[in-house]
């Protein structure tokens, strides 16, 4: 367990991670200089969507929480995906997540938002020095592939391919193309710097506004919400109450009005054979809900 005392722990600011997210926001900035394309928004809504879907489809559904199985090389391809997201990796990604589930807004939890404030749970534990490595004593089930022990240990370079790729495209355009009003400088800040700043916050959003804003569908031990809006931006993973109250479930929107993109996508996988044995909640759960609704009504 951690050695958190909620004042120094928090105060415990990594400079090299400090310097590294405020760098890529101020790298999003780029797009004031560089101008306006379409292709350059294109690429930048593109890139949030895949890499929002690595992150809620891959390291949240599939690493952290196991709720479907594929196989050996689409996992490194789930991985990879979601670790240009520059999140880190797997392994460090889906270890701190399932702590949380584990003492989910208590005080051992690493961001509840009403114990250590907004801010903590939003960024300020990403950028602390407690949680740069780790916690393989929670990932033995994946910690035994070496090709995802890699991708946790060299995260940086997924990111870095991704940014590398984006700015030849645009160099690329700019002589195949030139009416598109593209170029590698314009690809970079809009499809990586600004896509990657806007992805930060859409993923934090749901350690730090889902625990306080929305409705409780579920009398789960946890400040869990639904959100619809959170939802959106998040292709789905706004539907949290659901998730805490049962964390095995592929789908997070329980019902067909609780859009869940990420599921819709996952479910299209599962059509082509990429993954497969998705896991629903079981009617146990329905019939909750529905005790739940009275007792609400009553």
């Amino acid at each position: 367990m951690y050695e958190y005392d909620g004042v120094s722990g928090r105060r415990a600011v990594n400079v090299f991670k400090q310097f590294l997210f405020w760098g890529i926001h101020l790298a999003a900035l780029l797009v004031f200089w560089t101008g306006f394309s379409w292709v350059a928004l294109l690429m930048c809504v593109l890139l949030y969507v895949v890499r929002m879907f690595a992150i809620t489809g891959a390291f949240h559904r599939y690493f952290a929480h196991r709720s479907y199985k594929t196989s050996r090389w689409f996992q490194f391809l789930l991985g990879f995906l979601g670790t240009t997201s520059a999140q880190k990796g797997p392994i460090w990604w889906a270890s701190h997540h399932r702590h949380h589930h584990q003492y989910s807004d208590t005080p051992e939890d690493i961001h509840p938002p009403a114990i250590y404030g907004l801010w903590w749970a939003h960024v300020g534990w990403v950028m602390s020095s407690q949680y740069l490595h780790p916690r393989l004593e929670l990932m033995r089930d994946f910690a035994r592939y070496p090709e995802i022990q890699w991708l946790d240990r060299y995260h940086y370079i997924p990111p870095l391919l991704l940014a590398t790729a984006t700015y030849f495209l645009g160099e690329a355009l700019a002589v195949w193309f030139p009416a598109l009003g593209t170029n590698g400088m314009q690809m970079l800040a809009w499809g990586f710097f600004l896509s990657t700043a806007l992805l930060y916050h859409g993923t934090f959003c749901i350690n730090s506004f889902a625990h306080l804003v929305g409705s409780r569908r579920f009398k789960t031990g946890d400040d869990s919400r639904n959100n619809f809006w959170l939802s959106l931006i998040t292709l789905g993973e706004g539907w949290h109450n659901n998730h805490h109250r049962y964390p095995g479930s592929e789908r997070q929107g329980f019902y067909w009005w609780e859009i869940d993109i990420t599921h819709y996508i996952l479910k299209t996988l599962s059509l082509l054979g990429l993954v497969w044995e998705l896991r629903s909640p079981p009617q146990r759960v329905y019939e909750e809900a529905a005790l739940c609704k009275l007792d609400q009504r009553n």
